[in-house]
This record gives structure tokens, C-alpha cells and sequence, in this order.
């Protein structure tokens, strides 16, 4: 009878730190969803090693809503657009986007982000390819690693 009301006592505090740990998850997904909602301009692309002059990537905005739907345009032509998941609980933390639009619709790129307050960095492996591990780009690992700034800053 003690076993039992241990055991039940054990199960109990499990599921109750796995339901926590969920909402912490989800809440830390909130948070980053919630900063990273607005217009971004790329300062700085590298693409398998080679950087885009700063003029060119300059042209190049992402707009993201707070529910993970991004989009990018070049000047006011939209290039594409998706969707996005992410996990702010891993190091560094994980980013997978698809784009629902364009020649990559469908595909599935899995990536590492850094967020500040008004400036992020993504890098992304093809789609088929392993997550970055480090935010590298280079001809070897066929990474694409993304400066971002804020257009308009928080106040």
C-alpha cells in the first residue's frame, strides 16, 4: 500500500514537471515570437562562404507576424514566404522554417538564431541538411548566415 501511494506520488510530480516544462517552452516561444514580430533589414548575408556586398543585402527585408508567418521582399516585391517554428530552450536556439511560396515551397530548412533587442542572426543549412551547429558560413558546410536589424526600434 506505501508503494503505491509513493508510486502514485512519483507519477504525479512527473507529469506535473513535464507539464511545466511545456509551458515554460511555450512561453519562451511566445517571447521570442513576440520579438522578433516586425520588419527587418538584412545587413549582412554570407551564403557557402561568400559574403553579399552590403548594398545588395541591404535591399532585402523579412516582415514577421507574432504567429510565425514571415515573408521577404526585395524592395516592394515580395520573393517568398512561410512559416516558421522555434525553440528558445536549446543552445544555441533552433529555428525551422517553410516556405509556403516560391521555389523552395514545401521544403523544410532547419537553422540556429540569436535575438537582441533590435538586431538577430540566423544561420541555416539547405534544406535536406543537417542544423548548424555554430553561426558559420562556408563553402564546406553551405550555410546561409543572415544579419538582421530592426527597421523601426522598439521604444
Amino acid at each position: 500500500m506505501r508503494y503505491l501511494f509513493f508510486s502514485s506520488l512519483l507519477v504525479g510530480f512527473l507529469l506535473t514537471s513535464v507539464a511545466s516544462a511545456e509551458e515554460a517552452k511555450d512561453e519562451a516561444i511566445r517571447k521570442d515570437r513576440k520579438k522578433i514580430e516586425g520588419t527587418w533589414q538584412i545587413v549582412g548575408l554570407v551564403v557557402n562562404g561568400n559574403k553579399t556586398k552590403d548594398e545588395d543585402a541591404k535591399k532585402l527585408t523579412v516582415v514577421n507576424d507574432d504567429k510565425g508567418i514571415w515573408s521577404l521582399w526585395s524592395g516592394d516585391s515580395k520573393v517568398t514566404m512561410g512559416t516558421s517554428t522555434f525553440d528558445p530552450t536549446t543552445k544555441p536556439k533552433r529555428i525551422n522554417f517553410t516556405p509556403t511560396e516560391g521555389d523552395a515551397k514545401g521544403d523544410l530548412f532547419l537553422g540556429i538564431y540569436q535575438l537582441g533587442k533590435n538586431a538577430r542572426k540566423l544561420c541555416f543549412a539547405p534544406s535536406g541538411k543537417d542544423r548548424p551547429t555554430e553561426f558559420s558560413s562556408t563553402a564546406e558546410n553551405q550555410h546561409i548566415l543572415v544579419t538582421l536589424k530592426r527597421i523601426k526600434p522598439e521604444s
